[in-house]
C-alpha cells in the first residue's frame, strides 16, 4: 500500500512517513501542494494524507483537484481544528481529518480505518516490473521465482527502493526509512544490509543486476 504524505512541515512530514513505513506502508512525500499533485499523478497512491495549510496550492485545492478524477481516500491535517475548515474539507470530498498535534498511533488507526472502508487489502503486494514485495508475508518474488523470505530490515529497504524503482535513492533517505533518523556514520550498517539483501535476490551477488550501486546511492532496476 502506498500513501502520499503532503505537508510543508519537514519534521512532521518525515515523522508521518517514518510511522507509515514502520507499519509496512510505502510513503511518498511532497513538500507543497504543487508537488503533491505531481506525485499523485506519478505514483498513484492508495491514500493521501494532506495538510490544509501549504504554500502555493492549499490542501483544499489539492483535494478538489484529486476529487475531480479519483475516489482515493483523503485524510486532511489541520492545526486549527476550526469547524469551517473541517466542513469545507469534507465538502470537497475529504474522507477524514486529524487536528495537529496527533500521536503516531492515532494516525495509523485512522489510515487503516480509511483503507478498510475503501475495501482495500493492506496485504496486497507492492510490485514493479519483475519484483513483487508481499508486506504481509515479509517476502519478495523475482519474476516467476519462488518467494524469498526477508527480515524486517530487508523488507523496509526493498520497500523503499521499490517505491522509487528505476531511480537512485540516497543513503540518508534509506537510513531514515529503514532505521529512523540516523547520521552518516551509520552508512556502514546500510552497506551491510544491502550486501545481505543481494545475497537473497541477486542471481550473482558479486555482479548485481537488480540492486545496483548508483552515484547518489542505490537503485533497484526492475526491467
Amino acid at each position: 500500500m502506498k500513501v502520499l504524505v503532503a505537508d510543508d512541515d519537514a519534521d512532521l512530514r518525515e515523522l508521518i512517513a517514518f510511522t507509515l513505513t514502520q507499519a509496512g506502508y510505502a510513503a511518498v512525500k511532497a513538500a507543497d501542494g504543487t508537488r503533491a499533485l505531481q506525485s499523485f499523478a506519478a505514483e498513484s497512491p492508495d491514500l493521501v494524507v494532506l495538510d490544509i495549510n501549504m504554500p502555493g496550492l492549499t490542501g483544499f485545492q489539492v483535494c478538489e483537484a484529486i476529487r475531480a478524477g479519483s475516489n482515493v481516500p483523503v485524510m486532511m491535517l489541520t492545526v486549527r481544528g476550526e469547524e469551517e475548515d473541517l466542513v469545507r474539507a469534507l465538502g470537497l470530498g475529504a474522507d477524514d481529518y486529524l487536528t495537529k498535534p496527533f500521536s503516531p498511533g492515532t494516525l495509523l488507526a485512522r489510515v487503516r480505518a480509511l483503507l478498510r472502508r475503501a475495501g482495500m487489502d493492506t496485504a496486497a503486494p507492492l510490485a514493479a516490473g519483475r519484483v513483487a514485495l508481499d508486506l504481509e508475508e515479509h517476502s519478495v518474488r523475482i519474476g516467476s521465482g519462488a518467494p524469498v523470505r526477508l527480515t524486517k530490515l530487508e523488507l523496509r529497504l526493498l520497500q523503499t527502493l521499490l517505491t522509487s524503482a528505476g531511480h537512485s535513492v540516497s543513503p540518508d533517505r534509506l537510513l531514515a526509512q529503514v532505521w529512523g533518523h540516523r547520521s552518516s556514520g551509520d552508512r556502514q550498517l546500510l552497506k551491510q544490509l544491502v550486501h545481505r539483501l543481494r545475497q537473497k535476490i541477486e542471481p550473482d551477488p558479486s555482479a548485481p543486476t537488480l540492486l545496483r550501486t548508483a552515484a547518489a546511492g542505490y537503485k533497484l532496476v526492475v526491467d
